[in-house]
């Protein structure tokens, strides 16, 4: 790497872990902050690129769900799977206080709380996914084991079909 890339709260975290990763930057367009976009301005495959989204059970609270970038998550098959009777996606403007990260930049490691993490199962059918980094244009390739061992995470599935 010739160019100094910072280091993030996420990437600390594997550091301390002597979690092994790497790391990939792209050009950030604020109008567009889908994981396709990513994938295309990246050069990474879509199926390997992983988005973070955040939702509040209603027994458990905040968690946070790690899918494809080109799935829909099952809010049933999440609240099943977390321990919820429901679960609902929150309000964008509660994204930045709740996990100190913003829209498109929103990492499952490193947020403000450990808040519980639930992976899609299909993750465990790849070699490397791709995570935020904690930074819009950031993001972590490693082994999805790797990663639900540092965010402690629970491996279910959690999406539609598609």
């Amino acid at each position: 790497m010739s160019k100094k890339i910072k280091k993030t709260n996420a990437c600390r975290i594997l550091d301390g872990l002597g979690i092994g990763y790497d790391i990939k930057t792209y050009e950030v367009d604020e109008e567009d902050l889908s994981a396709v976009h990513v994938a295309q301005v990246s050069g990474l495959d879509i199926k390997m690129i992983f988005k973070t989204l955040v939702a509040r059970g209603d027994k458990t609270g905040i968690i946070m769900a790690v899918i494809g970038g080109g799935d829909e998550l099952d809010l049933k098959a999440l609240a099943k799977t977390s321990g919820n009777k429901s679960v609902e996606m929150i309000a964008l403007k509660e994204l930045l206080p709740l996990t100190g990260y913003v829209r498109g930049g929103c990492s499952p490691l490193g947020a403000k709380k450990n808040y519980p993490v639930y992976i899609d199962s299909r993750a465990l059918t790849l070699e490397k996914i791709s995570v935020s980094a904690g930074l819009r244009g950031m993001q972590i390739i490693l082994s999805p084991q790797d990663l639900i061992k540092a965010a402690n995470a629970t491996v279910g599935k959690i999406i539609f079909d598609s």
